[in-house]
Order: structure tokens, then C-alpha cells, then sequence
């Protein structure tokens, strides 16, 4: 879910700086991009109105989108990636027998073939 809403928030922010971009400023003949195409394309109100709007409603869905992934993140986790993991303590070396004398005579046993 969080990533459904990251994507959200990505896309509500390319969209909310194309909106800004678009607006003509006060005084300005000119917009950013169109050179006064927006004039002929809204009327000579409709444009200011239209991208007011688009503006505001894409800030308000920004903001909540920005405070539910800072709810959600801030959460505890109640597992983790170990979580499911077994807890195994180190393996433990085979300890070797203690070496006993032979009985007095006989002979020892003779070492393993490879062994000095």
C-alpha cells in the first residue's frame, strides 16, 4: 500500500508543478509555456479559474498524501526481515576425546593412513 501511495505522491507533484508552471503571473503578459495560448484555449477568465482550481485541489491532495506517508512511516514495525528466522547458536567444534594411555603392554593403536 505504501508504494501505491508514493506513486501517488510522485505523480501529484510532476502534476502540481506543471499546474504552477502554467499560471500566468500578475501583470505578466506572457505565460511560461504557450506564449497566450491559454487566453485563446479558456477565454480570457477561464484559464485563471481552471488552474486556480487544479492548483488548490492538487496542493490539498499533496498535503494528504505527505501526511499519510509520515503516519505510516513513523509507525513501529511489528516484524522484521529476521523475524522469522531461527535463532541457531554458533556450531560447536567436536571436542576430541582425551588420548588415554594403553594399558601397560600393549601397543597403541596405529594412527589413521595419512596421518603422521
Amino acid at each position: 500500500m505504501i508504494y501505491l501511495l508514493y506513486f501517488v505522491h510522485v505523480l501529484v507533484c510532476l502534476f502540481l508543478i506543471l499546474v504552477v508552471l502554467l499560471q500566468q503571473g500578475k501583470g505578466a503578459d506572457l505565460s511560461v509555456f504557450g506564449g497566450g495560448s491559454t487566453m485563446t484555449a479558456f477565454g480570457a477568465r477561464g484559464a485563471a479559474t481552471l488552474l486556480h482550481k487544479l492548483t488548490v485541489i492538487s496542493f490539498i491532495v499533496f498535503v494528504l498524501t505527505t501526511l499519510t506517508i509520515s503516519v505510516l512511516q513513523s509507525r513501529p514495525q511489528a516484524s522484521s526481515v529476521m523475524s522469522g528466522a531461527e535463532q541457531s547458536s554458533p556450531a560447536a567444534a567436536p571436542v576430541p576425546a582425551p588420548a588415554t594411555p594403553p594399558p601397560a603392554g600393549e601397543e597403541p593403536p596405529a594412527p589413521p593412513p595419512g596421518q603422521p
